[in-house]
């Protein structure tokens, strides 16, 4: 027998904390239940750590920023990996047996963060006040979304509230390991990019002027290489003054501007639509957002099935929470099929959004009556082909952006020492 570290709750959602022998770690939670507690962490002693959540000290905490006027806003809006872990911790605690009411009483005393505190404790209310926990999880749709509240219903409706809970915890898991995957491939090529306009701009700035002043005294401007007057001569341009402020201020106001401007377009609905569809069309990165979609999508559509969620409301969420419009407008015209008797196959191979193998595996999953399986198989996949796509985009980007950021400011340095060496190599000669 092993021993086992452990974090567990007893009848009033105080922390008992201790180490206790067993086979496996399920032993140790039944034998933790039969004590009549309710454990939330068990680990093998020596293979990992436990983290106690605070105790009195966070209840002082709380009580301070109350105090400070600080207290969370209910209903706002919290990181996606704060609720994550709020939906994991509350279905531990219900599958250790906690009613609901206490188990959201025990969360919002030890909830750090004051926004998703107060919204605990709101709903908390709202649950004693008689009303389910997805009536009260809809008053606050700016945190919980209508995936959230219908599976959360469909599971209080099929009495298997704390399976669905695990099932959202890892649909939010593995969504947000997803788009974590696809910023770090969009962020890289900007961060480079921000980083060689710096240097340039830089040079051009502070570092260009004063050599070409030395040049000038020196007398020699009209034997410059023909790089380097270029590069004397953008560097004029940018701190020439036309319009009060030099030309480098006007394009740095051009470029936030225009940046504004076009965020703001594309916030409209035929702005949207327009660059929604080029995402799915760039070379390179619109193949791994096509493939983004299509996993966020099946698992969507397959996690709301699966947890009992009628077909036609989960394609309704599905087409929600799609992230891109040209993709919801595929969903809708599913929707509209499945809801005039069709087959959900037809549509989708119509819409030129859903590649050959995800209509056969869909074709298969409805013949088979094992849609929602199949729906998350096909998830797993495109995952796995999102996390290759963005792995080989990371190693052939790393390179080619280097060589870029090696040009750009090679060729300023280039153009500096190239009449240098040629002055040096004159008075060597003289």
């Amino acid at each position: 027998m092993a021993n086992f570290q452990y974090i567990a709750l007893d009848s009033k959602g105080e922390q008992k904390t201790g180490v206790k022998q067993g086979n496996s770690d399920a032993e140790v939670i039944q034998a933790l239940r039969g004590e009549g507690l309710y454990p939330t962490q068990v680990v093998p002693e020596g293979q990992g750590t436990i983290a106690p959540t605070p105790g009195k000290k966070g209840k002082k905490r709380t009580k301070r920023k109350a105090k400070g006027g600080k207290a969370g806003k209910v209903g706002g809006k919290v990181k996606p990996k704060i609720l994550m872990i709020f939906t994991r911790q509350l279905a531990t605690l219900i599958d250790s047996g906690l009613p609901l009411l206490r188990g959201l009483t025990v969360l919002g005393k030890q909830e750090p963060n004051p926004v998703l505190q107060a919204t605990i404790n709101n709903i908390g209310e709202s649950v004693q006040g008689g009303s389910t926990f997805s009536e009260s999880l809809g008053q606050h749709p700016k945190m919980f979304n209508k995936l959230y509240v219908n599976m959360v219903k469909a599971g209080e409706l099929g009495g298997v509230l704390e399976v669905v809970l695990t099932r959202l915890a890892e649909y939010q898991e593995k969504a947000h390991k997803l788009k974590g995957k696809i910023v770090s491939a969009m962020v890289y090529p900007l961060i480079v990019m921000f980083i060689a306009v710096a240097i340039m701009s830089f040079l051009m700035l502070f570092i260009v002027p004063k050599f070409r002043d030395m040049f000038r005294d020196m007398g020699d401007g009209a034997q410059l290489p023909l790089i380097s007057r270029v590069v004397f001569g953008f560097s004029d341009w940018m701190l020439a003054r036309p319009l009060v402020l030099p030309n480098a201020v006007w394009i740095l106001f051009i470029a936030v501007g225009g940046w504004t401007a076009f965020g703001a377009w594309a916030r409209t609905v035929k702005g949207r639509s327009i660059v929604d569809g080029l995402k799915l069309k760039i070379p390179i990165f619109g193949d791994i957002q096509r493939k983004s979609a299509i996993a966020r999508f099946s698992r969507t559509l397959g996690t709301l099935v699966t947890s009992g969620v009628p077909i036609l409301q989960a394609l309704n969420i599905t087409r929600d929470t799609a992230g891109n419009v040209v993709v919801a407008e595929a969903i809708d015209k599913v929707h509209d099929a499945v809801k005039e008797g069709e087959s959900i196959v037809t549509p989708m191979t119509g819409s030129g959004i859903f590649p050959n193998l995800v209509v056969s595996m869909v074709d298969v999953g409805e013949e088979t009556g094992q849609l929602p399986e199949m729906l998350l198989k096909i998830a797993d996949v495109y995952d796995d082909e999102v996390d290759g796509a963005v792995t080989a985009l990371t190693s052939i980007l790393e390179p080619i952006m280097i060589v870029i950021l090696a040009l750009v400011v090679g060729a300023i340095v280039f153009a500096l020492f190239l009449p240098l060496i040629s002055v040096i190599q004159k008075m060597q000669g003289g």
